[in-house]
């Protein structure tokens, strides 16, 4: 059964600050700002906030669930699959459920995207691993494993190499 917000049928707006915000140590963040309850369970949107050059996350394979990635500001690459994508202001990136992929802030200033999630339920991933993050790796396999969310933790050096990027676990 899809959950829906009590008060669905009222207009809504959503101001630039609203909505919680977690900073995963300056490899950065999520700020959430349409959850499934509003939608139906449909999509949820988060906007990913990612400083210069910076990897957003190892290489990862969602069982469950599309994202399509929209470019605000900065330069965000992805590697979907074997493909290779940089994208500017204003530009959609699709990234498929089963589908290895990964991105990250490819230029020298910060980058934001907005991110739909579709369907919706995996903005709650976020909010569980903000809750663990740094210091319990053991629950971070189990929220994945939860999400249906693969990673490869061992591709982050390979791949901070390979485009010019520092290590999110570094910061």
């Amino acid at each position: 059964m899809h959950r829906l917000r009590e008060d669905a049928d009222k207009p809504t707006v959503i101001l630039p600050d609203d909505g919680d915000f977690f900073d995963f140590s300056g490899s950065g963040g999520v700020h959430w700002k349409i959850d499934g309850p509003d939608t139906g369970e449909r999509f949820s949107i988060v906007h990913h906030p990612i400083p210069p050059r910076v990897l957003m996350a190892p290489l990862h394979y969602h069982h469950n669930e599309d994202e399509y990635s929209y470019v605000l500001e900065g330069r965000m690459g992805a590697l979907l699959g074997d493909d290779v994508v940089e994208a500017g202001p204003g530009t959609w990136v699709f990234k498929p459920r089963r589908q290895w992929h990964t991105f990250w802030n490819a230029g020298d200033a910060p980058c934001l995207i907005i991110e739909v999630i579709s369907p919706a339920g995996f903005e709650d991933y976020f909010r569980e691993i903000a809750e663990v993050w740094g210091h319990d790796m053991e629950r971070v396999a189990q929220i994945n494993e939860k999400y249906g969310l693969d990673m490869d933790f061992e591709s982050v050096p390979e791949l901070c190499e390979r485009f010019g990027l520092q290590d999110p676990s570094s910061k």
